[in-house]
C-alpha cells in the first residue's frame, strides 16, 4: 500500500464466522480503505454495515460483469450495503472486495465504493458499486456480514487509514 495507507486492524480468521467487525474506528484520517479477501462458498455474499446501523439508510447502484455480459442494480433504503458477484461462489475460490469510505468523520452523508472481483477457475466477474449511507455520524465501526453463511478459515480483512487523502 501506499505510504498514506497506515493498517488499523487485520483479522484472520482461525474459525468460519458469519461477521467481522471492525469497532473504535479512530477519527485521525481523512478516508478509510476495507481490503477482504476469502475463499469463496456457495452462499457467502459480503455486505457492509456502519456503526451497527440497521435502519433503512443506505442506497447503492452496482455494475456487474463477467466478460461476456453485463447488468446494473440499484437499490434505495436498504438495511446495508451488500455484493452480488460472490453468490453461487464455488467453494475455496477467492474473492476480493475492497470498500472505499471518503470523509468517514464528516457532517454529510457518507459515501463509499465497492469494487469486487473473483477468478471463478477462470470464468472471472467484476464489480464496482457506489453506495451512500445517509447519516451525518462518523464511522466508528464497520461490520462484514457473510449472508446466509460463514466466512471460511483463513479470510482476511484488513482496514486501513488514509492520511492526507
Amino acid at each position: 500500500m501506499p505510504a498514506t495507507y497506515e493498517p488499523i486492524a487485520t483479522t484472520t480468521l482461525g474459525t468460519a464466522a458469519a461477521t467481522i467487525t471492525f469497532s473504535s474506528i479512530p477519527a485521525t484520517y481523512t478516508d478509510l480503505r476495507l481490503v477482504f479477501v476469502f475463499a469463496g462458498n456457495a452462499a457467502v455474499n459480503p455486505r457492509f454495515r456502519f456503526n451497527a446501523d440497521t435502519g433503512s439508510n443506505y442506497s447503492q447502484t452496482a455494475l456487474m460483469g463477467d466478460g461476456s455480459s453485463a447488468q446494473s442494480t440499484r437499490g434505495t433504503s436498504q438495511t446495508l450495503i451488500y455484493t452480488t458477484i460472490y453468490n453461487g461462489l464455488a467453494s475455496g475460490v477467492p474473492g476480493l472486495c475492497t470498500i472505499d469510505m471518503f470523509s468517514y468523520t464528516g457532517s454529510t452523508f457518507k459515501t463509499a465504493l465497492l469494487t469486487g472481483s473473483t477468478d471463478s477457475n477462470g470464468s472471472g466477474q467484476v464489480e464496482r458499486d457506489v453506495a451512500l449511507w445517509r447519516s451525518t455520524s462518523a464511522i466508528t465501526q464497520i461490520d462484514l456480514i457473510s449472508g446466509s453463511s460463514t466466512f471460511n478459515v483463513g479470510t482476511t480483512a484488513t482496514l486501513y487509514g488514509i492520511k492526507n487523502a
